[in-house]
């Protein structure tokens, strides 16, 4: 199927790349600290890896403001201590060796964290376009981070792009964009709750 595509677009956390468990354990415990409020191991992977579909409606669920909540995440979330936590997945690898087209990257994670991880891992120079959503572009599932990335890479996404990601938000904003969309699953379904629909699901991203 990689050759069905003239470009790419990859989620970076969970789809390209993961973290060793004990570092969301610590960043939890840390806030945890902060806020007066323990996390247990099912709250801290379902709010880390999305399980519960928007992030923000499960910390409201919880009781807790997300927009307090994101701002001492993000000075618990040290860039260097994250990128020496970070792996990079071996059907990844071998998958963005096969494109040959452009390919790029569209992530929640912020400037900081990406450029750290990107660097550590040495991959930065395998992806012709980085988007980091926000507040100015907006967040997934919207479509306007996937076109800003359309439009760094210099393609039309008119059904010759897809954008692969491992949560309903990825599969959400390439849809919205018009785009063809894969879900790799890194996980049990039973654990996430629900399958995830797409225009292609797999378990390894090789395997496209």
């Amino acid at each position: 199927m990689a050759s069905a595509y003239d470009a790419w677009l990859f989620d970076l956390d969970g789809t390209l790349v993961d973290v060793d468990p004990a570092h969301p354990r610590r960043v939890f415990d840390e806030i945890g600290d902060r806020l007066g409020r323990e996390f247990s191991e099912a709250e801290v992977t379902t709010l880390w890896h999305g399980f519960g579909g928007s992030r923000n409606a499960q910390l409201r669920q919880w009781g807790l403001d997300p927009d307090p909540f994101w701002e001492l995440f993000h000075e618990v979330e040290d860039p260097v201590r994250r990128a020496e936590a970070t792996y990079l997945y071996d059907d990844a690898e071998r998958l963005l060796a096969e494109l040959e087209g452009p390919v790029g990257v569209v992530t929640h994670s912020q400037p900081p964290l990406t450029e750290a991880v990107l660097d550590r891992l040495e991959i930065a120079d395998w992806f012709d376009a980085v988007v980091c959503c926000g507040e100015d572009i907006g967040w997934k599932p919207d479509p306007g981070p996937v076109y800003r990335a359309l439009d760094d890479l210099g393609v039309s996404g008119d059904g010759e792009t897809i954008l692969v990601g491992d949560s309903p938000s990825d599969v959400g904003a390439a849809w919205n964009a018009g785009l063809d969309a894969a879900h790799v699953e890194r996980f049990d379904p039973a654990e996430r709750g629900h399958c995830v629909l797409a225009d292609h699901r797999v378990d390894r991203l090789d395997s496209l």
